[in-house]
């Protein structure tokens, strides 16, 4: 549980580190240099999130393939949310539809563990 915990607040941190910049008015606002430091500001708290998340899955047993797809589903769903509320688009069927192809890989990756 700690792993998915971890992996979490990384991605969110992530999500933000990459996409904040995005919101209507706020590309063309700052400088691009700017924009890519404090994007790796960002990302510099998520790295400390996300190296101990992997440590520890690891230590449970879990393999680096099922870390790295749990990180991915994380990932999707974090970057749902965020793509509705904070860059404020919709939600379509695709978006759903390929929510589900990375659940059924998760599926796949963690059957019979």
């Amino acid at each position: 549980m700690q792993t998915i915990v971890l992996l979490t607040f990384s991605n969110i941190l992530m999500t933000f580190a990459w996409y904040w910049h995005l919101k209507a008015g706020a590309a063309g606002a700052r400088p691009m240099f700017v924009i890519i430091l404090i994007s790796w500001g960002i990302a510099f708290f998520e790295y400390a999130l996300a190296v101990p998340a992997n440590r520890i899955g690891a230590a449970a047993g879990w393999t680096p393939g099922q870390l790295k797809i749990a990180q991915e589903a994380i990932a999707l769903t974090i970057f749902g949310v965020f793509m509705v509320t904070y860059l404020g688009e919709p939600l379509h069927w695709r978006h759903l539809a390929a929510f589900g192809c990375i659940m059924a890989a998760v599926g796949f990756l963690f059957v019979g563990r």
